[in-house]
């Protein structure tokens, strides 16, 4: 039973790093909360119950009680102290005890190849991410938190209307400092958009549809038409265009040009939080 509960608190280990998400922005500002945690120090106090009993007009009527503590009030901070340090001391034999012991280094093994396991597959094959803002929506809402495999880009060409997550271009940095003043921290933080279009592909945006190699391509995953106007241009070598599926809500390719293929992270997959959205659809 024991090796058993091992097993699988390395396997929530596990779950718990590959699910730990990342923010995947859309040109939206994520918003942090700061949790501050308060620590009320409690009094020790000790009950001398003391019975005085006074007579007529508050003269003592020779009734004797001992002080415990005479002449000073209590002061127990050398004894907090020293239990303070007994237990820090314990802890610590304790805790090398268990380090010299065959179970303990069993354990180390154990929950050290969890954390090399979760990594690897988290750096390598799949890790999730979560959507602060409505640049993609209907596709993703605010707080949809998703997978993103990592491993096909290497293996497949990217098509149109796949949806990708990207480490933004310089042009697009350049733009969130000059235009938004954004900190360069948060220019670096991974995009998420839709292949539109790629190389070789022409592409224009007119009267709210996009238009690719001259045909309207039909989106049923956009949230409106869009209100801009847009190329025509041509997809150079090496690149993919992208846009945002709520098109008029988006900083996407339009705005900053075109994504080389080499700073895709992956594509989305499939959402598996909140419960009520998990699937993929709008995906494709």
């Amino acid at each position: 039973m024991i090796v058993l509960a091992k097993k699988i608190l390395a396997l929530i280990s596990i779950a718990a790093i590959l699910l730990g998400s990342n923010v995947v922005n859309g040109f939206a500002p994520s918003s942090s909360r700061h949790r501050v945690n308060v620590n009320h120090a409690g009094t020790r106090s000790i009950n001398n119950i003391v019975r005085l009993d006074m007579a007529g007009n508050g003269k003592d009527d020779g009734n004797k009680f001992n002080d415990p503590n005479p002449g000073g009030m209590s002061d127990w901070g050398d004894d907090d102290d020293k239990n303070k340090n007994s237990s820090n001391e314990n802890f610590i034999d304790t805790l090398r005890a268990w380090i010299r012991s065959e179970e303990g280094q069993e354990d180390v093994k154990t929950y050290t190849i969890s954390l090399a396991i979760a990594l690897i597959l988290r750096l390598t094959i799949i890790e999730p991410r979560y959507i602060p803002s409505l640049s993609m929506y209907p596709t993703f809402d605010v707080g949809d938190q998703l997978a993103v495999e990592k491993v096909t880009k290497r293996i497949r060409p990217f098509n149109r209307n796949e949806v990708v997550v990207f480490n933004p271009p310089q042009t697009f940095r350049d733009i969130m400092v000059n235009n938004y003043g954004g900190s360069n921290k948060k220019t670096k933080e991974a995009l998420i958009k839709r292949i539109v279009a790629v190389e070789g592909d022409d592409v224009q945006v007119r009267g709210g549809k996009l238009y690719i190699n001259g045909e309207k391509q039909d989106e049923p995953f956009t949230a409106e038409d869009a209100a801009y106007d847009f190329g025509p241009v041509t997809v150079p070598a090496g690149n993919v265009l992208v846009l945002g599926d709520n098109r008029n809500h988006s900083l996407d390719g339009h705005i900053w040009g075109f994504l080389p293929k080499e700073n895709v992270i992956g594509r989305a997959v499939f959402i598996y939080w909140p419960p009520w959205r998990v699937g993929n659809g709008g995906m494709f």
